[in-house]
């Protein structure tokens, strides 16, 4: 199965994240990240409960917490280990970027899924991994299966509860928000034309 490997940058946006990694729960694709892209969605995490949501420090870290503990138990095989010994040897723009590279190399991934595409230049890559847009890959993934997708857009939407969602706002918020309109006019196309599950 295909592998890509995960920047904290496109897991940090709450319903992004929860489409994204959806879509693996379905089989897409395999999600890697290496300990410290988790590390940082933590802190980041933190960071919006406290300053967007307003929410008590104590209770910004155990929820901060229990997501990287819900995405470890999800995704068990994610979080790549050894990639320690490969970190600063790719020549990044940004070093504190290269766990990034070193966990995609030791996992086998094929992409890096970012939105920091300066901080990861082609020529700087190794052999057999590119840089994606989450954009790019959202609609490359969507392409392997539109009913496997559409039931990715199902399961994001039962969690959306407070307050609902359906699919077509959902499908809405993805082309506005994130830009991910090729992911969404493949979904609405599907639809159209009566493939969508129902």
């Amino acid at each position: 199965m295909f592998a890509a490997c995960l920047d904290t940058c496109v897991l940090y946006p709450s319903l992004q994240r929860d489409f994204l990694l959806s879509l693996a729960v379905e089989g897409l694709y395999r999600p890697v990240w290496s300990g410290a892209v988790l590390a940082e969605l933590e802190n980041v995490e933190r960071t919006k409960l406290v300053e967007r949501m307003g929410l008590d420090p104590a209770e910004a870290d155990r929820r901060a917490s229990r997501l990287v503990e819900t995405m470890r138990a999800a995704f068990q095989g994610a979080e790549v280990q050894g990639w320690e010994a490969l970190e600063g040897v790719f020549g990044l723009p940004d070093p504190d970027d290269e766990h990034v590279v070193a966990a995609a190399v030791m996992s086998g991934a094929g992409a890096i899924v970012t939105d920091n595409w300066k901080d990861f230049p082609p020529d700087r890559l190794p052999q057999g991994i590119e840089s994606l847009s989450p954009q790019e890959f959202a609609a490359n993934t969507v392409a392997v299966d539109l009913d496997r997708a559409w039931t990715a857009v199902a399961h994001v939407v039962a969690r959306r509860c407070n307050p609902p969602l359906s699919p077509d706002a959902l499908l809405d918020i993805l082309a506005s928000r994130y830009q991910m309109k090729d992911a969404v006019d493949l979904l609405r196309q599907a639809d159209r034309l009566g493939t969508r599950p129902r």
